[in-house]
């Protein structure tokens, strides 16, 4: 990394979902392979693009996903460094969900952003938005309960990575 800091204060994003896409698209794990979930079923797109956070293991069994700001969409599979600077809280189906928040380092539109009240606070309004209501035409409730500091995004990534850790070390004994 050319910033010369280490995880969790710079991470490594894969993307899956660009800016601007209807298409949710999610990383097959076993296969090493990007597949098409489901075409969103309410008139929005995904205003950010979306992916996850490499060498993680969130509660739900798969990687911590992030959100990353960035001027112009990447595409899927794009790896990008950035910087987490909070989290989106919120609850589905299957528990606490939490969506790390993280600017691009190689963006110099976001290079003064380090945490979220640096943020545009329209910008935070519209990432809710979205989450409260991309899956209402699908039967399925999300409970959006609100940003956190980027300390409890990195608490939250500390926890993830160890758990990582722990199953990897358990996939070579």
């Amino acid at each position: 990394m050319s910033s010369g800091r280490e995880f969790p204060d710079v991470v490594e994003i894969v993307v899956e979902i660009p800016r601007g896409s209807r298409n949710k698209y999610e990383f097959d794990e076993t296969a090493g392979v990007f597949r098409l979930d489901r075409v969103l079923s309410s008139a929005v797109f995904y205003n950010f693009d979306y992916g996850f956070i490499e060498d993680t293991r969130a509660d739900d069994g798969d990687h911590t996903d992030a959100l990353l700001i960035i001027d112009e969409p990447t595409f899927t599979g794009c790896h990008v460094w950035a910087r987490p600077v909070g989290v989106l809280e919120m609850r589905d189906e299957k528990g606490a969900d939490y969506k790390i928040l993280c600017v691009a380092e190689g963006d110099p539109n976001q290079a003064h952003v380090e945490q979220l009240d640096e943020m545009r606070p329209h910008r935070l309004v519209e990432i809710e938005h979205f989450f409260e209501t991309y899956k209402l035409l699908e039967d399925k409730t999300v409970d959006v309960l609100g940003w956190r500091s980027r300390d409890r995004a990195r608490e939250i990534l500390l926890a993830d990575r160890a758990t990582w850790q722990r199953e990897r070390a358990g996939d070579q004994r």
